[in-house]
């Protein structure tokens, strides 16, 4: 009985002086409020980032959007996938073909496949970029043989883009003069 009373008046004063120096008891480990808090602080580490996915499914895109361009300027390249999502299809931000193919070229330039795929599709389309099939195909199968089954697939079906696009958003791919 002596010893938890003993522990309990030991520990009180350390706590209560952590309290009064302006620390915090129990910060929140988990949640929204917590992942932003670390994105706003810099801090851009794998399970921050990886919360991104769950914000946008949300339809917070303007705090995915956040937290992804912070992710993604440390160099994270998943997220600088999504930073071209979003702005490939103007969520949270109006839609922004060429941002989108900058994010494409920074990921695939980093050796991720996911990058190389989105990269050499919108150089094979001319979006964000100027058209240029052999390096779009080159990265589709840079992609392909990292083992990125939608690249094998596209690559299979001779590099036709009906392949990998629904024909409902051809539309969005009409070639721009640049």
């Amino acid at each position: 009985m002596r010893f938890p009373m003993l522990c309990l008046a030991a520990c009180l004063p350390a706590s209560a002086a952590l309290a009064e120096s302006g620390g915090e008891l129990n910060p929140p480990e988990l949640g929204m409020d917590r992942v932003m808090e670390n994105i706003r602080n810099g801090q851009a580490d794998m399970m921050t980032c990886a919360s991104g996915y769950y914000i946008t499914k949300k339809g917070e895109h303007a705090l995915a959007r956040e937290l992804f361009e912070v992710c993604a300027e440390q160099g994270w390249t998943g997220a600088m996938t999504w930073m071209s999502q979003l702005d490939d299809n103007g969520l949270g931000a109006p839609e922004d073909p060429d941002a989108a193919t900058g994010w494409s070229r920074r990921a695939a330039a980093a050796g991720d496949p996911v990058g190389q795929f989105n990269y050499g599709l919108s150089l094979l389309r001319g979006r964000g970029t100027p058209k240029d099939e052999a390096r779009g195909r080159a990265l589709v199968d840079e992609a392909a043989a990292a083992g990125l089954d939608v690249a094998k697939r596209l690559r299979g079906a001779g590099y036709d883009l009906d392949e990998v696009t629904p024909d409902a958003d051809n539309w969005k791919y009409e070639p721009r003069l640049y």
